[in-house]
């Protein structure tokens, strides 16, 4: 099968997205398919176009495992407003420009959010007579709305019929969780028998459990801490408020937590200004880093955490940061409800709390650090879980054979 991936974010950038389709990708590739993506000029999430790629407006990439990568300029934004707008906008342009440089594809993958690419990519489709496949990880508009992003008018309007229509122009319309499967076969009215499922995985190889490197406990000033590793984006979404509450009272009693925050984002300004300005103690922030350092320091942490905020549309959702917190055998500290929390507790892999609940968060906190071979065995089945359900060879295998019974031909 050649299958085309259409994605505004992509390697190297990092986030769930970006993670989730380079590993797709790569999975595909091992199992002799042949892949190319389009995707923008990276900029996320500091919005600013990488140094390397700077002064382009289109670039061609092959890697070493044969994943052709397609990148196109588009205007670099972060946070809300009229800018990040353009800057969906824009790519959903320019991605046509990429598309024409393409091989026709058996299958074309578009990836949502922006809710906007299916345009582009549904003008392909027709052109090349191909099946698209439209990815939703996150519901939109309805997560916008719910984080008081967009609200009731024209904007709004347009946008839910531009996701009616998306669903209605894609053959197959496929989910990254259940709660999100549910939405669209329930409240969406999309056809069971269009509706595939394909969650986020996890690379059990990657990331996986070993001994701590003193050198970069040394070098990041971590020795004889107990760190709690939040590894992940910044953003609304999240609600991180709860982990500094949670430490405000954590901090007094046990002056050795650590709780590290890796990754940028449009929120973590105003959290540094927080921990700065109410001298929050116990909190550190470090700049995003590749994977395998990510995999690294978890090696470091006694503990991972995962967090968002209370909306009725999270009870849908399974954050993708759980999965290498359960490869690398540590507990996960979850300040969440619905899926997410049911899947942590369900795999004896740690402790969820309610949202925004920063007592509940310090409570959970606690109990691990008191009684750290209940901690250990909650790592222990975290990896069995991950071992046996979030690898993603067998979740790509599995969404394959959805595919085909659903009537697209993939060779």
């Amino acid at each position: 099968m050649r299958l085309l991936i259409l994605s505004q974010y992509f390697e190297p950038e990092l986030g769930a997205p970006q993670v989730r389709l380079a590993a797709f990708a790569r999975e595909l590739l091992r199992l002799g398919h042949q892949v190319e993506v389009v995707t923008a000029l990276p900029s996320h999430p500091l919005g600013r176009i990488f140094p390397a790629y700077r002064g382009r407006l289109y670039r061609r990439e092959t890697t070493p495992d044969g994943l052709v990568v397609h990148r196109v300029w588009c205007y670099p934004a972060m946070g809300t407003g009229p800018k990040r707008m353009l800057n969906y906008l824009s790519f959903a342009v320019t991605a046509l420009a990429g598309l024409v440089c393409c091989r026709r594809p058996d299958l074309l993958f578009v990836e949502s959010p922006p809710l906007c690419l299916s345009l582009p990519g549904w003008i392909a489709a027709r052109l090349w007579r191909t099946p698209m496949t439209f990815n939703v990880a996150d519901l939109w508009p309805d997560t916008v709305v719910a984080l008081g992003v967009l609200r009731e008018g024209p904007a709004l309007r347009l946008a839910r019929r531009l996701e009616t229509w998306s669903y209605a122009r894609s053959r197959l319309v496929n989910a990254v969780t259940d709660g999100i499967r549910e939405t669209l076969i329930r409240d969406r009215e999309v056809d069971p028998a269009r509706v595939t499922f394909l969650p986020n995985g996890v690379d059990p190889a990657l990331f996986a459990p070993g001994a701590a490197d003193p050198a970069l406990a040394a070098e990041l000033g971590l020795e004889g801490r107990s760190v709690i590793l939040y590894a992940g984006t910044l953003g609304l979404a999240q609600g991180l408020d709860v982990a500094l509450d949670a430490m405000k009272l954590v901090a007094p009693r046990r002056p050795e937590v650590l709780l590290v925050f890796l990754g940028d984002g449009s929120d973590r300004r105003r959290l540094e200004d927080r921990v700065h300005s109410e001298r929050i103690p116990g909190v550190r922030f470090l700049d995003a880093r590749p994977l395998p350092e990510v995999a690294r320091l978890y090696r470091l942490a006694v503990a991972g955490l995962a967090v968002l905020r209370r909306l009725p549309l999270f009870e849908g959702a399974r954050p993708s940061k759980l999965f290498p917190i359960m490869a690398s055998a540590l507990p996960v500290l979850y300040s969440g409800a619905g899926e997410g929390a049911r899947l942590v507790t369900g795999a004896g892999a740690g402790l969820a709390a309610p949202p925004e609940d920063p007592e509940a968060l310090a409570q959970a906190l606690l109990q691990l650090l008191q009684d750290p071979e209940a901690a250990r065995a909650m790592g222990r089945s975290g990896r069995a879980y991950a071992e046996a359900h979030l690898a993603w060879p067998r979740l790509v295998g599995d969404w394959l054979d959805q595919v085909a019974r659903a009537g697209v031909n993939i060779r």
